[in-house]
C-alpha cells in the first residue's frame, strides 16, 4: 500500500503552493485515474507519489517504510525493482533496439538474461511479435507507446504509474494501451495509478480521483 500524508508542494517564485495538504491512500491491486484541469497539480501528484519528485512537505509511505527514511540508493533500488513509469512521451533510445529498450531497466538491475524471456512475452503481450529487432524509427507512435509500456514492466513492478500515456495518440491506438494496463492489473495485479484528460479513459478505472487547484475534490 502507498500512503501519502499531507502532502504540500510549492514551486519556487510561486506563491500559491501546486498542492496543498493532500491525504490519499492507494491499495495494492488498486486502477485509479488522476483528473482534473491543467494547472490541477494532477502530474505533480503522480510525479511525487512515484518518488520521481519530493513534497515540500508531507510524507510518502511505501508499505509502511517511509521514504524520508530511504538513502538515496534505497530509492534507486525502490524504482528499479518496484516502480514502473510511463510518461506521454516513450523516450526510447534510438539507437537500441525493441528488445534491447525494453531490457534497459534490467541491465541496470544486472538481470538482463534473467529477464529476457519475460521481456519476449512482453513482447508478444503488447502486439510486437517480430518485431523485437527492428528500432523505434521503425516503428509508429502507438507501438513505440506499447514498447515503452513493456519497458516499463519487464521488471515486473508492483507499481505501475502513467503521466497521459494516451496524450500523443489517437483514440484506437489509446484504447489499445488502456486495455493493456487493465490486463496487467487484472491478471498479474499490477497497482496501476495514471494521470489523464480524457474522460472515457479516466472511466476505465475502478476508482477516479479528482483534483481542483491542489485539493482533492
Amino acid at each position: 500500500m502507498i500512503e501519502i500524508k499531507n502532502i504540500t508542494k510549492r514551486f519556487p517564485n510561486t506563491p500559491v503552493p501546486v498542492l496543498k495538504g493532500i491525504d490519499l491512500k492507494i491499495e495494492d491491486g488498486d486502477f485509479v485515474s488522476l483528473v482534473g484541469k491543467s494547472g490541477s497539480g494532477k502530474s505533480t501528484l503522480l510525479y511525487i507519489i512515484s518518488t520521481l519528485d519530493h513534497p515540500t512537505e508531507g510524507e510518502v509511505i511505501y508499505d509502511s517504510q517511509n521514504l524520508k527514511d530511504f538513502e538515496q540508493e534505497e530509492i534507486y533500488q525502490l524504482r528499479n525493482h518496484n516502480i514502473g513509469f510511463v510518461f506521454q512521451f516513450h523516450y526510447l533510445l534510438a539507437e537500441l533496439t525493441a528488445i534491447e529498450n525494453i531490457l534497459l531497466p534490467a541491465r541496470k538491475a544486472k538481470e538482463v538474461e534473467k529477464r529476457r524471456g519475460f521481456a519476449m512475452e512482453l513482447i508478444r503481450i503488447v502486439g510486437l511479435e517480430g518485431k523485437e529487432h527492428r528500432f523505434p524509427g521503425e516503428l509508429s507512435g502507438g507501438e513505440q507507446q506499447r514498447l515503452a509500456i513493456a519497458r516499463a514492466l519487464v521488471m515486473e513492478p508492483k507499481y505501475l504509474f502513467a503521466d497521459e500515456p494516451t496524450g500523443n495518440l489517437d483514440s484506437v491506438n489509446g484504447k489499445i494501451i488502456m486495455d493493456l494496463f487493465k490486463k496487467f492489473n487484472e491478471e498479474k495485479g499490477t497497482t496501476i495509478i495514471y494521470v489523464t484528460h480524457d474522460i472515457d479513459f479516466a472511466a476505465m478505472a475502478r476508482r477516479r480521483i479528482n483534483l481542483v487547484d491542489g485539493v482533492l475534490e
